[in-house]
């Protein structure tokens, strides 16, 4: 099928087999069936065989995914998928293909798929509970060992006599924590687990309390921070990964099985791309392998699931993924969820000269920088207030407690105030100038190798540049784009509609991220302006055309080969071969294209020109004005109810010892929870999220743009893999059923969700209960029924139901409006029924 054909509706052209007759005899049977259960869906009396889907009869997608769900009803009719419905747009198109082809199933690559393994025993309610218990304690114990461990060192440092002596004491004492803070996970595993096989491990059992305790114990390792390093690369060998020489990995997703990690020699794994060697599937983890060959790449945002693997010099593209059992073969290049050959390869950055005594050398200077540099100051600071600042000091002798001082609450607030409200400021220039004086050691499309002067700079600009704090303060608001603009942005002549970015943008060079005019970005975009080997890198201009809209998660590469009027739905691959897209949408991955936009997506055109846009606009500039300082202020207020939990376990400390420090580490976990909790609760108390379909300039849609950035989410990551983490999400308003598995799903609209017992929710999933199009805002609430999983990175959009004990695979996208049956195992991007028979796909 046509590229034209598909963007115009006009049917595919067809070539009747040998011995059978034309299209048109096998299709009769079923064009009037299916004709009405559309007609039923959409309350017509009659669809033509010939009327376009989307030009004629005026339906979207979420009608069509309705239309879907009630095909796969009908035994008698072959059952159809939402990209069978984008790529023959008409009855007749549509019964022809679903008679002329298989019912839609994802067949993995033939590859040995992964262990079939003997389960364990059931783990009852004393095991959960007790799981949760062995947690728990875990977490006192390590805070009370941090904490004795930090008093001495402060006490020691403090002790020293002058400002050289008590850095060299900093330095000391710096040195022996980040060595024994580095060396503890890497013992733990060893003695706890020992090398790691293939197994299933019962979730909520002892074994799994050993898996979860040494997997947060990798994951906290201060070397984490070192990602893109080789340091990085010897603290995975060291926790038993089997990484050959010249191998780079930029992606800050740990593994949490590196025994079961082989990289090849000088294979690249770029950033955001996710291989955690094990998966929650029901009420197991499994484990499996992960195996790249030489000279491999595994690009941005890729997912790479147990028992997948690349052959030597293998290509696997950005936004795309290796589902169970699928293979690579040596010099493929694959794309798309799953993997499927692009039929063409996959471009990476020319290599440069970069060898061990390079290498070496950076991992040296890295190492030093931490120790003699940065960690003293760090280590060093609480001591040398206490001894200076006569005010703190005061709270560690006896005597009348401080905090039943009205001054202690008066200066607290006044210093908290200076942290919030003068230290941005002073941020927002330190953006405006020292980036921009950096970024003149670069030049664009130059090749550099790794590990020098230019690789530091680049990754300096790139750290400063993504400050989470400013992009979800700015997001979703007109002031986005003043900022961006700070940061080096290209946004051309603006069309401000007051939601031109959301709350979440990332780029590697600002400098070199340029955004046309009249487009608008959901949130979740990553620009991905630098392109890395494993000896070199380069930075190039990453361009999005003008009158744009793009959903959520999208990777942009630099060679995006879209231009003008495009909509980029959704967890999109965007194309990087072809002829230049323009005047259409893309969906999935690989993508193929659908409309540009429905009839029902128009019908708020009117706001977006004239006196209703400047109506509309200056109303939503007044409510995101009042959000941003209510963001401010409730950070402000976080900051100082920190400050006096600190403050009192610092009292405490005269009479307890390092046990108040470690107390007072608890309950500043404890205060942050409630807080966040009473916060989220409050933004939601008079206006609770709902269903919606309404104009972005409608005071609706502000009030949920204040309720996605006013709260905080980043504190739920603690209790990933805990019991407790459904007790915060029910605290939250979630509907979560009894014994679920949280293993670091994000909920945009708590209020808006349901699971049911027994669920797994995996690292990555999300479950987002909206959609912004253009100018127009849609919601519907979403349901996961008992006993479902939702795969690594899976994401789930709304007026979903998920039915009891079915399964989402990784990397998948559900697309809105689906129904996904009891029992069926569901995959892809957009995501449609697997049969379980198909090799590479779960047991």
């Amino acid at each position: 099928m046509t590229a034209k054909q598909v963007a115009t509706g006009a049917p595919p052209e067809t070539t009747a087999p040998t011995g059978h007759a034309g299209p048109g005899t096998h299709a009769a049977g079923a064009e009037e069936p299916l004709a009405r259960v559309l007609a039923d869906v959409m309350h017509l009396d009659h669809v033509p065989p010939g009327s376009h889907f989307f030009d004629d009869l005026g339906a979207d997608s979420l009608v069509m995914a309705h239309f879907c769900a009630r095909v796969r009803k009908h035994p008698d009719l072959a059952p159809v998928s939402m990209k069978d419905v984008y790529a023959h747009p008409t009855i007749a198109s549509l019964a022809d293909a679903a008679q002329r082809s298989r019912p839609s199933a994802l067949v993995a690559a033939p590859a040995p798929p992964v262990p079939s393994l003997p389960g364990p025993a059931p783990t009852g309610r004393a095991g959960y509970v007790l799981c949760g218990t062995l947690q728990l304690l875990a977490f006192l114990g390590y805070t009370w060992l941090v904490a004795l461990a930090g008093v001495r060192g402060y006490e020691w440092i403090s002790a020293g006599s002058g400002l050289l002596d008590v850095y060299l004491r900093s330095v000391s004492f710096g040195g022996a924590a980040f060595v024994a803070l580095a060396t503890l996970p890497v013992v733990a595993k060893w003695v706890l687990m020992g090398r790691r096989r293939p197994e299933r491990i019962r979730i909520w059992s002892l074994p799994y309390f050993r898996f979860w305790l040494v997997k947060t114990l990798i994951r906290s390792n201060p070397l984490v921070l070192f990602v893109g390093s080789p340091l990085y690369t010897l603290y995975l060998r060291a926790l038993g990964a089997k990484i050959g020489p010249g191998a780079a990995i930029f992606s800050r997703r740990v593994p949490s099985c590196p025994d079961l990690l082989t990289i090849g020699a000088s294979t690249v794994i770029r950033k955001d791309a996710l291989f955690p060697c094990y998966r929650a599937d029901g009420d197991l983890i499994e484990t499996g392998p992960v195996t790249l060959g030489r000279d491999a790449v595994v690009a941005e945002a890729a997912v790479l699931d147990i028992g997948t693997s690349l052959g030597d010099g293998a290509r696997l593209a950005h936004a795309s993924a290796l589902h169970s059992g699928q293979t690579v073969p040596a010099g493929g290049h694959w794309h798309g969820s799953p993997a499927e050959p692009a039929g063409s390869e996959y471009p990476v950055v020319a290599p440069a000269v970069c060898g061990p005594v390079r290498r070496s050398l950076h991992g040296i200077v890295q190492l030093l920088s931490a120790l003699l540099v940065y960690l003293p100051p760090a280590v060093g600071a609480v001591g040398m207030l206490l001894e200076e600042a006569p005010q703190l000091g005061a709270v560690l002798e006896p005597g009348p407690t401080v905090l039943t001082s009205w001054e202690f609450y008066r200066d607290g607030l006044v210093i908290t105030f200076a942290l919030v409200f003068v230290v941005l400021p002073l941020l927002l220039l330190t953006l405006a100038t020292l980036p921009r004086l950096l970024c003149r050691v670069i030049a664009p499309d130059r090749v550099y190798p790794l590990y020098g002067i230019h690789y530091g700079v680049h990754r300096a600009i790139t750290l400063m540049t993504n400050r989470r704090f400013l992009t979800k303060l700015f997001g979703d608001s007109s002031a986005v784009v003043p900022y961006l603009r700070l940061l080096g942005y290209d946004l051309s002549r603006v069309e401000q509609t007051g939601s031109n970015f959301g709350t979440e943008v990332k780029h590697e060079s600002p400098f070199l991220s340029s955004v046309g005019t009249g487009t608008m970005v959901a949130d979740g975009l990553s620009i991905n302006n630098a392109e890395f080997s494993s000896t070199s890198f380069q930075v190039s201009r990453a361009s999005i055309g003008a009158r744009n809209f793009l959903g959520n998660r999208i990777a942009y590469p630099s060679r995006g080969r879209t231009g003008t009027d495009c909509l980029l739905a959704t967890k999109v691959m965007v194309p990087v071969h072809g002829e230049i897209r323009e005047g259409v949408g893309l969906l999935g991955s690989p993508s193929f294209e659908i409309p540009r936009s429905v009839r029902r997506d128009s019908s708020f055109d009117r706001m977006r020109n004239g006196q209703e846009l400047s109506d509309g606009l200056a109303g939503k500039n007044r409510h995101n004005g009042a959000t941003m300082g209510l963001y401010l202020l409730t950070r402000w207020m976080y900051v100082f109810v920190v400050s006096l939990v600190i403050s009192g376990s610092a009292e405490l400390y005269t009479s307890v010892g390092a046990s108040a420090v470690a107390l007072g580490n608890v309950l500043v976990v404890l205060a942050s929870v409630a807080y966040f909790i009473l916060v989220e609760r409050f933004v939601t108390a008079h206006h609770p999220p709902g269903p919606l379909f309404c104009s972005i300039y409608d005071p609706r849609f502000w009030r949920r743009e204040r309720y996605w950035k006013v709260p905080s989410e980043s504190y739920l990551q603690a209790f990933n893999g805990t019991p407790f983490k459904a007790l915060v999400w029910r605290l939250l308003g979630v509907r979560v059923g009894r014994r679920v598995f949280d293993d670091g799903c994000a909920l945009t609209e708590r209020r808006m969700v349901t699971i049911g017992d027994g669920s797994t929710l995996n690292a990555g999933s999300v479950v987002q209960c909206h959609s912004q199009e253009d100018g127009a805002f849609k919601s519907d609430t979403s349901a996961i029924g008992a006993g479902c999983t939702l795969g690594v990175g899976a994401f789930v959009h709304y007026g979903v139901t998920v039915g009891d004990g079915a399964s989402l695979a990784a990397d998948s996208f559900l697309m809105k409006g689906e129904t996904v049956p009891p029992h069926t195992l569901w995959g892809g991007n957009p995501a449609r029924h697997i049969d379980r028979a198909e090799p590479g796909t779960r047991s």
